[in-house]
């Protein structure tokens, strides 16, 4: 995998996302569904929190190894209702953006959805 980014640069660019989650968190309740909007939020700083805990203290590679991982881990619920599952949309989100951050090779990450299973 060839990661362009330092540890230090992924730091600073998940400490932002998780910036922008926790605005969405205080905004959630002027929405029209406060609840989902606030779960789909907390599971993106959850993932944004842990992927910089790893940034912290490993390697580059390292950080990006595991949000693959929590991915593939991911059900895959494309296709529901907009307000289901806003757990999990969340931290799908989350890690998309983290991909797109780093510029991850979009074959990668469709490697990786593929992995995914439905949700049953």
């Amino acid at each position: 995998m060839n990661i362009t980014y330092s540890s230090e640069e992924i730091l600073r660019g998940l400490k932002h996302y998780r910036r922008i989650a926790k605005q969405d968190l205080l905004r959630a309740p002027e929405t029209p569904n406060p609840n989902a909007f606030t779960q789909h939020a907390e599971s993106r700083r959850e993932i944004y929190g842990a992927l910089a805990e790893l940034a912290e203290s490993g390697a580059a590679e390292d950080v990006v190894v595991k949000a693959l991982e929590l991915y593939k881990a991911l059900p895959f619920v494309s296709g529901t209702a907009e307000d289901a599952h806003p757990d999990i949309k969340g931290k799908e989100n989350a890690l998309e953006n983290f991909f797109l951050m780093i510029g991850l090779d979009p074959k990668v990450r469709r490697e990786a959805r593929r992995e995914r299973k439905s949700l049953e």
